[in-house]
C-alpha cells in the first residue's frame, strides 16, 4: 500500500456568541492599524467611535466594525487573550519568523546576528577581490617572464591600477561597516584602548 499523507483539522467553536460592543473610553486592539492599544473616543462630527494615530483618525461602529456590511469586526478589547491571540495570529503569517545558524563556540560570550543577505554580499566582494588578485598574480608572472610585449605590459598595468584602486576602495567600505558593527562589541572597545 503507497505511503499516504494524512491531514486533521482542528475546528474549534466559541462559546462567546454575544458580539463585542465597544464605547467611549475602551482600550481597544486594532490589527489591521497597528500592534498597539488605542483609546477610543466619541467622534461627534461623523456620530461613530475613533481613535487618532500620527494624525489620522479612524472611525469604526460600536460594534467594532468599519461599516455595518463588515463580516467582522476590525477591533478587539485589550485584553491579555486578545493580545495573545492576535499575537499568535500574525507572528505565525508574517516574515518576523527567522532562522537562526548558530556557529559559535559555547565559550563565546558575544554574538553578532546578521543576515544571510549581507554575509553573502561580504563573502562575494571577498571571492571577487581573490579572483583579481589572482588576475594581478598572473599578469606580473608575464611581465616578469617577459611573456607580452612591453607596451601591452603597459596597457595591462594601466588597466590593473585602476581595478587595483576600485577594488581598494570597495574593500575598504566593506571593512568601515564590519568595524562599525564591531565596534559596538568588546572588540571595539579593546581596539580603542
Amino acid at each position: 500500500m503507497p505511503n499516504s499523507i494524512r491531514t486533521t483539522s482542528n475546528i474549534q467553536t466559541t462559546t462567546n456568541s454575544t458580539p463585542a460592543t465597544f464605547k467611549a473610553g475602551d482600550s481597544v486592539l486594532c490589527p489591521s492599524v497597528g500592534f498597539a492599544a488605542y483609546k477610543l473616543f466619541n467622534d461627534k462630527e461623523y456620530d461613530c467611535l475613533g481613535f487618532t494615530l500620527n494624525s489620522k483618525t479612524y472611525h469604526y461602529r460600536n460594534d467594532g466594525k468599519v461599516s455595518r456590511d463588515d463580516a467582522l469586526p476590525s477591533l478587539f478589547h485589550d485584553t491579555p487573550a486578545n493580545r495573545q491571540a492576535i499575537a499568535t495570529l500574525y507572528n505565525g503569517s508574517q516574515s518576523s519568523q527567522r532562522t537562526v545558524i548558530d556557529i559559535t563556540e559555547p565559550n563565546d560570550n558575544e554574538v553578532i546576528v546578521m543576515s544571510s543577505f549581507e554575509l553573502s554580499d561580504i563573502a562575494c566582494d571577498l571571492e571577487s577581490a581573490a579572483v583579481v588578485i589572482s588576475d594581478i598574480g598572473k599578469l606580473l608572472a608575464l611581465i616578469h617572464y617577459e611573456k607580452i610585449e612591453p607596451h601591452v605590459a603597459i596597457s595591462m598595468a594601466r588597466l590593473t591600477h585602476d581595478t587595483t584602486e576600485t577594488w581598494h576602495e570597495l574593500l575598504q567600505s566593506q571593512l568601515g561597516s564590519i568595524k562599525e558593527t564591531l565596534a559596538m562589541t568588546r572588540y571595539g572597545k579593546e581596539g580603542s584602548q
